[in-house]
Order: C-alpha cells, then sequence, then structure tokens
C-alpha cells in the first residue's frame, strides 16, 4: 500500500452525494446544497473539529461551482502570501465570471494584521473567502472579517457515519476492496477516531497494514488498542475544549450532579490540565454556588489547593475528586454573589457618597473637633452585641443587598438579620 497515496487522500469524496456526515448543511433542502444548486455562494467559515470534512467541502464547493480555487495554510502564510494569492485571484477573472474561491485553512491562526488583508478583496467581491476553523470564530476571527461571512458549524462524525464510511471504503477503495476484511469490533475503533474521519481511515489504513497480504484483516478492540498505544482522550488545553469543558465541570458541581462532575475532572485530568488551573476553579465555585450554604467548603477548597501543590500528580486527582464531590454534595447558595454585583451596581449607580460622620476615624484633632467619629457606638458595648446606628451613607439608608437563601444555615443568619434589623428600624 505505500505505493499509493494514504488511505484518507484516496477516498476524499469529491462530491455532496458521497460526503459523510454534516446533513445538516448539505443534506436535502439543507443551506450549502441550495446555495450551490443555485450556482451562487457567499464568504463563509467552516468551523468545527479536526477531520469532519471542512477542507473537502471547500474543494466540492469550488469543483462543483466550476471556480478557480486558490489554497493558503495560516500555519505558514503571510501577509505577503495573502496579498498575492489575492492578486493571482484577481487576474484570474475575466469580464463578469464568478469570484474565484480563496480557502483558507486555520484561520483562526492568522494574526489580526494578516486577517485584516484580506478585508478589501472581500468587500469588493475579488475572491469568496472559505475559512475553515477549529476554535470559535466569535474569539479568533476579526469582527469586520467575521461580518462579511458566514458561519457554518460541522459536527464530530457520529459512529453510524464512520461506519457508513467503513463500509463505503471497504467496497469501493481500490486496495481495501481486494482484501477480506472483518469488523468483528468497532467500539475501540470508533473511541479512538473521536469523531474524525481522518484519524479513523488512519487507523484503518494502520490495522491493514499489519497484516500480510492475503490475510484476512479481523478488527478487534485488543488490536486496535494494540497498535494505537495511546490516549484516546481529546483535550485542548489552549481551545474551545478546554472552556467547553471547565465549563459543564463547574456547572454540574452547581447542579449537584457528582457523577457529572467527576466525569469532566477526569477528562481534564486525561487531557492533562493544569491541576492548579481546576484547584482555582474549584475555590470560585466553592464561593460562588456553594457560599454562605456551607462556609466550609471555601476552608476546604483553600486547603486542596494547597495540597496540590505540596503533592503533585497523579495524587492530587483523588484531592480534587475530593473537593469536587464535597462541592457537588453540598447545599447550594449564591447570595453573597448577588449581594456583591448588586453592591456593585449599586455603587456604580449612587457614584462616591459620603462616609457618615460618626463612622469617620478621627486620628487628628482638627478631625475630632468636627466631630469625626463622635456619635459612633461601639457595638460590644450594647446588648447583643448590637447597637441601633446607621452603617450606610445617608442616600442609601435601609437599603438591603444580601437576600439570604432557603438553606438551613442561612436560615439562621436570616433569623438575627430580621431580629437586628427590626431593632435597628423600629
Amino acid at each position: 500500500m505505500s505505493t499509493f497515496p494514504p488511505l484518507a487522500e484516496r477516498m476524499r469524496p469529491k462530491s455532496l452525494d458521497d460526503y459523510i456526515g454534516q446533513q445538516h448543511l448539505v443534506g436535502p433542502d439543507a443551506v450549502l446544497r441550495k446555495m450551490l444548486e443555485s450556482g451562487r455562494i457567499s464568504s463563509l467559515i467552516l468551523w468545527g473539529p479536526p477531520g469532519v470534512g471542512k477542507t473537502t467541502l471547500a474543494k466540492i464547493i469550488a469543483q462543483q461551482l466550476e471556480r478557480p480555487f486558490f489554497v493558503l495554510s495560516a500555519i505558514s502564510s503571510g501577509v505577503k502570501d495573502v496579498r498575492e494569492a489575492i492578486e493571482k485571484a484577481r487576474n484570474s477573472r475575466f469580464f463578469n465570471s464568478a469570484a474565484p474561491i480563496l480557502f483558507i485553512d486555520e484561520i483562526h491562526r492568522f494574526s489580526k494584521s494578516q486577517q485584516d488583508s484580506l478585508l478589501g478583496a472581500v468587500e469588493e467581491g475579488v475572491v469568496t473567502l472559505i475559512g475553515a476553523t477549529t476554535e470559535n470564530p466569535s474569539f479568533e476571527v476579526i469582527s469586520p472579517l467575521l461580518s462579511r461571512c458566514q458561519v457554518y458549524v460541522l459536527k464530530a462524525l457520529e459512529s453510524e457515519d464512520l461506519l457508513g464510511l467503513f463500509r463505503h471504503i471497504s467496497a469501493n477503495d481500490l486496495v481495501l476492496k481486494k482484501r477480506q476484511i472483518e469488523l468483528k469490533e468497532d467500539e475501540a475503533l470508533l473511541r479512538y477516531a473521536g469523531g474524525d474521519a481522518r484519524k479513523f481511515l488512519n487507523i484503518i489504513e494502520l490495522v491493514v497494514n499489519a497484516h500480510d497480504e492475503g490475510e484476512t484483516v479481523v478488527f478487534t478492540n485488543e488490536l486496535v488498542g494494540k497498535l494505537l498505544q495511546q490516549n484516546p482522550a481529546q483535550y485542548d488545553k489552549n481551545g474551545e475544549m478546554h472552556y467547553d469543558i471547565i465549563s459543564a465541570f463547574i456547572k454540574s458541581i452547581r447542579g449537584s450532579d457528582p457523577d457529572a462532575a467527576v466525569y469532566w475532572l477526569a477528562r481534564m485530568v486525561e487531557g492533562g490540565e493544569d491541576p492548579k488551573f481546576i484547584a482555582r476553579r474549584l475555590l470560585i465555585s466553592a464561593a460562588e454556588d456553594v457560599g454562605l450554604a456551607n462556609p466550609n467548603a471555601l476552608l476546604l477548597a483553600t486547603n486542596a489547593f494547597q495540597a496540590i501543590q505540596m503533592v503533585g500528580w497523579p495524587e492530587s486527582r483523588i484531592i480534587l475528586s475530593e473537593v469536587t464531590i464535597y462541592l457537588a454534595t453540598s447545599a447550594k447558595s449564591n447570595s453573597a454573589y448577588k449581594a456583591i454585583n448588586e453592591a456593585q451596581a449599586l455603587v456604580r449607580q449612587s457614584g462616591n457618597l459620603p462616609v457618615p460622620l460618626h463612622l469617620r476615624n478621627a486620628p487628628t484633632k482638627l478631625m475630632k473637633e468636627l466631630s469625626y467619629g463622635a456619635t459612633y457606638k461601639y457595638s460590644h458595648d450594647y446588648p447583643h452585641n448590637f447597637a441601633e446606628q446607621e452603617f450606610l451613607p445617608e442616600k442609601l439608608s435601609k437599603t438591603r443587598l444580601w437576600t439570604p437563601q432557603g438553606n438551613a444555615q442561612e436560615a439562621k443568619l436570616r433569623e438575627r438579620m430580621e431580629f437586628l434589623w427590626k431593632r435597628k428600624y423600629q
């Protein structure tokens, strides 16, 4: 098989009818198919994980529309390359012919200046831009360029898509159709592929190459795992998946689901996430989501942050698991979080109101003469350690910013505060 191109390249689809997956975009009556059938297409960005057909779809679009097709890779191209490609595209147009297609792979890797260099050509219709990205274009593509493009989301391929692809290549690839191939087990094959068609085809090719000519190729979970010998977990510490998984982790804790929380923790651990990053997010969750319903949560999270710096991997995963489960199973309250939000909003709205005279410090004789602190009541000198006096600026008197919530811990606090509130403003 070494004399042939790789399987993924040999079996790259040439038309939408051969294209696997993404039926929400290319299926009957789907938006991209309708565009192609009309013969017109606008600049667009294809956003999705690796190996789901972004480059293939761009090539099919150019081929079906019979447009000149120029390709740049954001990894190896600079502003000069962009301008040269645009100039070639400009020179390739004749009279009222449709604009050539400029395909930019991994467009999220382009700097702001490189993306700026595309604006004029896209705006003037010199080229129809098709960008491919694995990262959220909202963050990685400049707004002026994003506003000139439609964004289409491609999804990881489903198991049925990949198994259909397996049947297709087994019957149609010029090499594989000559071999006896049996898919006895598919769990490992699908798991290691992770919805990535290119990886899926590469694994198939690896397994086939591990067998002698004339030998029946039998796919089993054990064989696939033995040949790959790698961790199938997909996790990009600098990409969108990093933020998606930590979001799912925190929301699982907030939703009191320890099983889901530990699962997302394991995804981060297996992906090589920095344990301090995880511990910091646990600290935030302890304060924001558990809060006053269980003040010990913040103490435990703080101690865990210190502990993982002393212990390191792999034992730190146990500490993180303990805190994760504790937070997920704790009573929840965001009253402290809401209180500081409301207080900050009030400060922005009311401005710099003066501190009441009785609360001001009086370190000098002049300040004492001006009655700074003169009428202040020292709370510990009064019954219940409480004295009736106002602590807010006069204009904000009687304002309440903290609202206790319905958990056992805050119920006790509510009872005390209602008693003191009535005494204060009776």
